[in-house]
């Protein structure tokens, strides 16, 4: 289903934004020169893109844009986010029988170049992030310096996915302690195990013992 024609997003988006509250690079220009760099295929550099602006008469250069970039709010681009959202959430959902909305979690891990990271210690991050695959919006996204496994920050990522998601997740994610607590929070999940685990289920307690020892953990059979 189409929401709006893009020209009338784009529209809509920019209105509120000032076009006087600084000299040289308006607030409304600074967003139209992301806008324009995000979206524009012919664009190779932001210096193709200023090079364009100069020869249509718009007297700003990319020194300007790059002092801009570092020092001015980043609450504009969060509204508009929001805007953004909202409009994607006044969508038709579609769920799984009507009342679960499927939520895939992953991470990837993003190899720094950073020489200055380096010598901090820090050679790759994590981003974890999830999917509403009723709104088809991201729902939660974050990033985390170092090697831990996925599954510490399991229940972080299942924290913020809305009431009634089911939230997917790799094996990466699978650890007992945090089966346990998303059993004993309520929360509808599929989880991928890992191959040397063991599920067996116990007719006296209606749960699946996952494990083979004794003190193993129990989850139900969600």
């Amino acid at each position: 289903m189409i929401i709006n024609s893009f020209p009338k997003i784009v529209k809509d988006i920019l209105k509120n934004l000032p076009k006087n509250d600084y000299p040289v690079l308006n607030s409304r220009l600074f967003f139209e020169c992301w806008l324009s760099y995000a979206l524009d295929n012919s664009l190779t550099s932001m210096r193709d893109l200023f090079k364009r602006l100069n020869n249509t008469g718009f007297d700003v250069d990319i020194s300007t844009f790059s002092k801009a970039s570092s020092h001015r709010s980043q609450k504009p681009f969060q509204e508009i986010y929001q805007k953004l959202n909202e409009l994607v959430h006044h969508q038709a959902q579609k769920k799984l029988h009507d009342k679960y909305a499927i939520c895939p979690i992953d991470s990837t891990i993003i190899t720094l170049t950073s020489k200055l990271l380096w010598v901090l210690g820090h050679h790759q991050v994590k981003l974890f992030s999830s999917l509403n695959l009723a709104t088809g919006s991201p729902e939660d996204n974050f990033i985390k310096f170092g090697h831990d496994h996925d599954y510490n920050f399991g229940s972080k990522m299942m924290s913020n996915l809305p009431t009634n998601a089911v939230g997917v997740m790799d094996r990466g994610f699978a650890g007992l302690k945090f089966i346990q607590d998303l059993v004993q929070e309520n929360k509808y999940f599929v989880l991928r195990i890992k191959n040397n685990w063991k599920l067996e289920f116990e007719e006296s307690t209606g749960l699946i013992k996952v494990g083979a020892s004794d003190d193993a953990q129990t989850t139900t059979n969600k």
